[in-house]
């Protein structure tokens, strides 16, 4: 098999629903991803054998294939074509391990992965169009909304309200010191007013959004404690201790070492192992655990060799739940802050993981990096690189 690498990595900052960006269409931003990407990386868009797009809700402006519509957008050549896929929360993720896969097999020698998702312009859920699923799943599973399963977790692995909160809070104040220091900014766009016109090489207006906009650096446990549960009236899953609905977009490009070296690319890491897993539809963001099990077996790593971990923070049990069994510690995990903070844009966070991570890596010069998502419907993804 080819070695894949992960040859660059880009993201948009986030933006807070109805927020910076909520005037920004989905196709754009992707599109405006997708050009910085390869125009950091002064790679030709030519060269790009296909484009593999997650978005949770091909719609609307999203629909119609919107991962080939940016690919347009962003000026690249009519003969690179696109696909957008569906793994709900692990969408993009699941793209780059795609893209990993063709590269590993021979099929493919370049591939870009990204991202994107507006969730203040095409809403989480818009995808269902109100239809309820099948009888023959619902008869089966007495399925519950994603803050009901948080709340399952949080009960099974005996957590505590101050817990969550406490995790949640750490999550703001590790991302505003990365902010406050730079750290973030290597690894973020600013993204303009008109977009459309920047792409068509015009003037694209100020930019209204170059850090994320979620971060509250001032939290406290104390301001989480007033938050009312929001799923039940005992609960311990509210909006404080769960990841915010975001808009953003992301990308990676993904090649073998041939054509790293051909294009002059360093690599950023070289990705050892990926793996998707199902589990229990109902519970259903547990599966980061069994993700991350196999996917350390795969490797041929335990997980006390992993030097930074990167673990959707779709809510605070999840991560929690995940650090009780893997016993890891919390110290190399989302060390720069989490979707608590920053936010979770759920198609575009995937590839945002991972971007966030490779830097991390370099900076600190560590060897290895796991990113996992807990996923809807019971499934999760993980994938395993190493620094070069």
């Amino acid at each position: 098999m080819t070695d894949a690498y992960i040859l660059g990595t880009v993201r948009s900052p986030l933006g807070k629903r109805n927020g910076a960006l909520a005037d920004t269409r989905p196709d754009e931003l992707l599109a405006l991803a997708l050009r910085e990407l390869v125009d950091r990386h002064a790679v030709d868009p030519r060269e790009i054998e296909d484009v593999l797009v997650g978005c949770v809700n091909a719609v609307g402006e999203q629909g119609r294939n919107v991962g080939r519509l940016a690919v347009l957008a962003a000026g690249f050549p009519e003969e690179v074509p696109a696909v957008t896929m569906n793994r709900m929360c692990g969408s993009s993720q699941q793209a780059l391990n795609f893209a990993a896969q063709a590269v590993m097999s021979g099929q493919q020698s370049l591939v870009l992965a990204a991202g994107v998702e507006s969730m203040s312009r095409v809403p989480l859920g818009s995808d269902a169009a109100g239809v309820d699923p099948s009888p023959a799943v619902t008869e089966r599973y007495e399925l519950v909304n994603q803050g009901l399963a948080a709340e399952m977790i949080a009960r099974r692995w005996s957590l505590t309200r101050d817990e969550l909160d406490e995790f949640s809070v750490e999550s703001h104040r590790r991302a505003a010191r990365a902010w406050d220091s730079g750290v973030l900014a290597e690894e973020v766009f600013g993204v303009m007013s008109q977009p459309a016109e920047h792409l068509l090489g015009r003037d694209g207006g100020p930019v209204v959004l170059d850090r994320d906009e979620g971060v509250r650096s001032d939290t406290s446990i104390e301001a989480l404690a007033k938050l009312r549960p929001a799923y039940t009236e005992d609960g311990l899953i509210h909006a404080g201790n769960s990841s915010q609905i975001t808009d953003g977009a992301s990308a990676a490009l993904i090649g073998d070492l041939d054509v790293a070296r051909r294009l002059g690319l360093e690599p950023q890491a070289r990705i050892l192992a990926t793996q998707v897993v199902g589990v229990d539809p109902v519970m259903m963001l547990h599966g980061v655990i069994e993700a991350t099990t196999r996917v350390l077996d795969r490797a041929g790593l335990e997980a006390s060799e992993i030097d930074l971990y990167e673990v959707n923070e779709a809510f605070a049990s999840v991560v929690l739940a995940w650090q009780r069994e893997l016993r890891v510690p919390l110290e190399r995990v989302n060390v720069n802050g989490g979707a608590i903070a920053l936010g979770h844009p759920t198609g575009c966070s995937g590839t945002r993981l991972m971007t966030t991570l490779v830097h991390e890596m370099q900076r600190r010069d560590v060897r290895y990096g796991l990113q996992t998502m807990c996923i809807g419907q019971g499934m999760a993804t993980a994938t395993v690189v190493e620094a070069i």
